[in-house]
């Protein structure tokens, strides 16, 4: 058998905050939270693990596969926030979407600071 992703903790400045967020945009099932961690699962039965740990944390990129439905709705809640969102990973095209690997593609910043990036298609 091969590998399967199982979950991961994610470095959070208020892990409440973002595990809202997550379940808001992903949306996402709500999962048991224990001790630091505010939980989330996604697609697979993968678990998302919010926590604030007690240093300063680097942003991190996590990309989700959604489908056309989910990006759309996705993509309002982020325009209809006012929040930024940009085509491309530089953030030299700032209010847009992309259409790279044959489908729509978005990124944004999540409430920690870390780059989101939302598919239609996968890259293989």
């Amino acid at each position: 058998m091969t590998a399967l992703f199982n979950h991961t903790i994610i470095a959070a400045k208020d892990p409440t905050e973002m595990g809202q967020f997550y379940r808001d945009l992903l949306e996402a099932d709500e999962a048991p939270s224990w001790g630091p961690f505010v939980n989330i699962q996604i697609g697979g039965g993968v678990l998302l693990q919010f926590a604030a740990p007690p240093f300063e944390f680097p942003p991190q990129h996590y990309a989700y596969l959604l489908d056309d439905a989910h990006f759309d709705r996705a993509h309002t809640k982020i325009s209809g926030s006012r929040q930024e969102y940009w085509a491309d990973p530089q953030r030299s095209r700032p209010g847009e979407i992309n259409n790279d690997h044959g489908g729509r593609g978005v990124y944004l910043l999540d409430p920690s600071g870390h780059y989101l990036e939302l598919i239609t298609q996968p890259y293989l």
